[in-house]
């Protein structure tokens, strides 16, 4: 099952307690999302004008080689939280809003818990 469909099928956590599966699903997103250097990028990403940003602006961002960035974005396009598109010499990335939103739905609870 992948990792969008381990989200959607998920209840929220005040609701009903995760199965193993739906749990170690939705702990390989936390686990992309707890490096620094991931969270920057996708907040990057996310704030970047027209929704998407080409990784040559992403790289230029940080004091890290090339092939680490390559590998924090191929993490965070495993995980379904960025998606790609080649055009010519550059790579583009731009968010998945569905994972987001499974992920702020997860977490979402009534404030009298």
């Amino acid at each position: 099952m992948e990792l969008l469909e381990i989200l959607e099928c998920s209840p929220p956590l005040t609701r009903e307690p995760l199965d193993t599966q739906q749990a170690a699903g939705v702990a390989q997103v936390f686990k992309a999302l707890g490096d620094p250097v991931r969270l920057r990028i996708l907040s990057i990403v996310a704030s970047h004008a027209g929704g998407e940003v080409c990784v040559c602006d992403i790289t230029g961002a940080f004091e890290l080689s090339q092939p680490t960035i390559s590998h924090h974005l191929k993490v965070l396009k495993e995980v379904g939280l960025l998606t790609s598109e080649r055009r010519a010499p550059w790579v583009y990335y731009r968010l998945v809003p569905e994972t987001l939103a499974e992920l702020s739905a997860l977490l979402n609870t009534p404030s009298t818990v």
